[in-house]
C-alpha cells in the first residue's frame, strides 16, 4: 500500500473514531456537571468546586471546541457562594449546551433539555422531573423541558 493510501486511510478511521471520542469525553464532562446540578437544585455546593475542577479537566480533553466549556468550569470553580454558583452554572450550561449541540455529541439516555423562564437559562439533567438548579428548593419545580 502507498503511503497516500495509508494517509487516506487514516484519514478516514480518524473521521470515523472522532465521535465515539468526542462522546466518551462528554460523559466525563457531564458526570461531574450533573452532581453540580443536582447540589443546586438542592441548595448546596459543597463539593461544586471538586466537580467544576473535574468538568474542566475533562473538557480540556474535547480541544479547542471544549475550551468555553473549560472556561466556564474554571469561574465555577471559584465561586464562593450559592448565588455566585448558579449564575457560573448557567455559564456552564449554555457552554456544555452549545457544544452538544453544535458536536452533535450524545448526552447520554434520559437527560433532558431544560429551560427557565424566571431567569432565562438552560441546563441539562438526567430525567423529567424539573429540579431547577437556579432558584433551588425554593422553586424546584419551575421549568419546562424543551428537549428529551
Amino acid at each position: 500500500m502507498t503511503c497516500r493510501a495509508w494517509c487516506l486511510v487514516a484519514a478516514v478511521v480518524a473521521l470515523i473514531a472522532s465521535p465515539v471520542r468526542a462522546a466518551d469525553s462528554l460523559t466525563d464532562v457531564l458526570d461531574p456537571y450533573f452532581r453540580i446540578q443536582a447540589q443546586l437544585a438542592d441548595d448546596s455546593h459543597a463539593t461544586t468546586k471538586a466537580d467544576a475542577q473535574a468538568v474542566a479537566k475533562a473538557a480540556d480533553a474535547l480541544g479547542s471546541a471544549g475550551q468555553p466549556i473549560v472556561t466556564a468550569a474554571n469561574d465555577l470553580a471559584a465561586t464562593t457562594t450559592l448565588e455566585a454558583a448558579r449564575e457560573a452554572f448557567g455559564k456552564l450550561s449554555s457552554a456544555v449546551i452549545a457544544y452538544a449541540d453544535t458536536t452533535k455529541a450524545a448526552v447520554g439516555d434520559h437527560v433532558s433539555k431544560m429551560y427557565c423562564p424566571m431567569v432565562k437559562k438552560r441546563w441539562l439533567q438526567k430525567g423529567q422531573t424539573v429540579k431547577n438548579p437556579y432558584f433551588g428548593k425554593e422553586m424546584q419545580s419551575c421549568g419546562t423541558i424543551e428537549k428529551s
